[in-house]
């Protein structure tokens, strides 16, 4: 049997499917996310680009930056996707427009050196100043 997630936004015109488990899941907190987003912190999970199925409407994209590709609805505008040009292989997808999101928590904190001062860290959770792509925690968390 076939591991399927849906998810989509606020307003429903753009649905998703997910065949498949999430390669990674994070809470990033760089200033992009913030400011996509209006949150202090975004959290997303790491798919394979071949696992997303688009059931509704496709999200509209911007590019935030140089390969960087936001998506989002064009009709409500709630934040769906990042992508990179670089990485054609793999979406991530805003944890929260699942469907059931509490079944994706995150397993670490990114870019914890744009954290807002009064956002707590989760002590449970390894952080890294940036990426975690190749580099070692600055605090492990609880194992």
């Amino acid at each position: 049997m076939d591991i399927v997630h849906h998810g989509g936004c606020l307003c429903g015109a753009v649905r998703y499917r997910i065949t498949g488990e999430p390669v990674a899941r994070t809470l990033c907190h760089c200033r992009s996310c913030r400011l996509a987003s209006g949150a202090p912190s975004l959290a997303w999970i790491v798919v394979h680009a071949g696992d997303l199925h688009h059931e509704g409407a496709m999200p509209a994209e911007f590019e935030s930056s140089p390969g960087i590709f936001r998506g989002f609805c064009a009709r409500c505008g709630t934040s769906l996707t990042w992508r990179s040009a670089a990485k054609p292989g793999s979406i991530d997808l805003t944890t929260a427009s699942l469907d059931a999101p509490d079944a994706f928590g995150p397993t670490k904190e990114i870019w914890v050196e744009h954290r807002l001062a009064w956002e707590a860290p989760n002590p449970t959770l390894p952080q890294y100043l940036r990426s975690s792509v190749g580099a070692e925690p600055i605090a492990p968390g609880a194992s």
